[in-house]
């Protein structure tokens, strides 16, 4: 049979609407609690103890603390699915920690322990399981319906903005007039709902078999790289990764400064960048013990992580739509019976528009004129629009600081920029991180997919953390613009640089193709 006609005759995998509708009930809950969260600190559990000057950087604080969990423990699932557990177990039995997180913030709404317990639980839960289920999905298929992938792929980044849509709507009406306890009931119900959904499916998923121990494994790769003494040679790729390491422990002392979060955090990226630099530095040497292809496996893999560290600043604009944003809404014009919380539903509306936008129609129109979107590309464009987005929100929160009376309507058109932009970097990320990624690493390497959006939000909380030295507010007074309005600058054109350095580096990106055999 031709390849034509295999491709005709491919059928979509009967399990894959189990996998989508578990996501969407998820993705309900999730969104339904975060974008309330900032809200719900400032108005209610903060309140008594956070003097006003104070409240809102403390649940900007907060918020983000919670999304470097939330991102930060796909490492834990991802290892643990890879090794130990297979991704179905490791994805239902995280689920169950999922619900239990939900059950405490509607049951713990007053109680600031009980409720930061069920932010621990959710971050632990919802990060437990977010590299696998697209993972989980992309092992339905093989290379004889692997072009149906694209497709099921943008249909699960679709039905994820399905599920943030009317939880961005519903749950800030049932804060306002259920209380916090229902509000944060309703997504406990759903969270529910989807672990009945995915178990309702275990007989018919396809679970490819954990790999057999391998000597020739990532982690070994590495190991013998950076150990194995080279005639005549030193190693500085070693003394690279040790100076990563002192460097990591000694972030630990500016704790009482910047806290334990960041800390953590720090050490996190000065780890990986010591010991995938140092790695990269002499990895031929690990040819002599290993065989070319998982020598070659970990240089696709360190490859692909410089991909995911230039799509970081992304992420830092893309989160503070639920804090940042939230708060530039609450002082903005609007009818009584509306939230600026809800205004985050225009982010998945307009997704749910955009993804078949640009597969039927814009996609095609750039191929007629000659010019391919190739993943990269479609990324390099979408971490410049976010940067148009905050350009736009920036010079709202000039005219607000002059004095103007605004509309919480002229957030529109950024969040539109935005919404684009992550398009563009998200729904492909997710497929590029799948195909991009060898075979026994495909858990992990999807963990360090979200593990950037655990960096993103370092960044927000170290430029938070800048803006309490003198001198830097100092300097800020000198530009004549407030606080809020140099930091939507400061990130606009982060978000430009990273845009030209991810557009230098993808020009140089060699594709590769991971899917399974059929």
């Amino acid at each position: 049979m031709s390849a034509a006609q295999e491709r005709a005759t491919a059928r979509m995998p009967r399990q894959i609407p189990y996998i989508i509708g578990n996501e969407a009930c998820e993705r309900f809950s999730f969104y339904g609690m975060r974008n309330i969260l900032v809200q719900f600190l400032i108005t209610s559990l903060l309140l008594q103890e956070v003097t006003a000057p104070g409240r809102e950087a403390e649940a900007k604080h907060i918020m983000h603390s919670f999304m470097i969990g939330v991102y930060f423990f796909p490492l834990l699932g991802g290892w643990l699915a890879d090794r130990f557990f297979g991704k179905y177990s490791t994805i239902l039995w995280f689920s169950l920690i999922y619900c239990v997180g939900h059950l405490c913030l509607a049951l713990f709404e007053g109680h600031r322990n009980g409720f930061f317990l069920g932010l621990g639980l959710i971050a632990l839960g919802a990060g437990g399981i977010k590299p696998l289920v697209a993972s989980f999905m992309g092992d339905q298929f093989d290379q004889g319906n692997k072009h149906l992938a694209k497709v099921v792929f943008d249909a699960f980044y679709w039905i994820i903005n399905f599920g943030s849509l009317f939880a961005s709507l519903l749950i800030p009406l049932a804060l306002k007039n259920l209380g916090p306890a229902w509000a944060f009931g309703i997504p406990g119900i759903l969270m529910l709902v989807a672990t009945l959904v995915f178990w309702a499916g275990r007989h018919r998923y396809v679970r490819v078999p954990l790999p057999p121990k391998d000597p020739h494994g990532f982690a070994q790769v590495v190991r013998t790289a950076l150990l194995r003494q080279a005639p005549g040679q030193g190693r500085p790729g070693l003394a690279l990764a040790g100076v990563a390491v002192l460097l990591a422990l000694a972030t630990f002392a500016l704790v009482p400064t910047l806290g334990l979060v960041i800390c953590l955090c720090l050490a996190l990226v000065l780890l990986l960048a010591g010991i995938g630099g140092g790695t990269w530095w002499q990895l031929e040497r690990a040819r002599a013990l290993h065989p070319d292809a998982a020598v070659d496996g970990v240089r696709a893999v360190l490859r692909v992580l410089v991909v995911f560290a230039l799509v970081t600043p992304f992420f830092s604009l893309f989160d503070q739509k639920a804090s940042t944003w939230v708060l530039q809404g609450q002082q903005m014009q609007m009818p009584a019976w509306f939230s600026a919380s809800q205004m985050q539903a225009l982010n998945p509306a307009l997704v749910m528009l955009l993804i078949p936008f640009n597969n039927l129609v814009l996609y095609p129109l750039l191929r007629r004129r000659g010019y391919e979107p190739t993943a990269l590309r479609r990324m390099t464009a979408g971490i410049a629009f976010s940067g148009l987005a905050w350009i736009v929100v920036g010079t709202l929160q000039v005219m607000m600081d002059g004095g103007d009376a605004l509309s919480i309507a002229w957030q529109i058109l950024p969040y539109a920029l935005l919404t684009f932009g992550e398009v563009l970097v998200s729904a492909t990320g997710l497929e590029f991180a799948y195909s991009q990624a060898p075979q026994s690493m495909k858990g992990v390497v999807m963990s360090f997919w979200n593990l950037t959006t655990t960096v993103g939000n370092l960044w927000v909380l170290l430029s938070n953390a800048a803006v309490r030295n003198d001198r830097v507010t100092a300097h800020i007074g000198s530009t004549g613009l407030s606080e809020t309005a140099f930091l939507m600058f400061f990130f606009a054109a982060f978000a430009f640089v990273a845009a030209l350095l991810f557009g230098l580096y993808a020009r140089r990106y060699r594709m590769v193709d991971h899917y399974r055999p059929a």
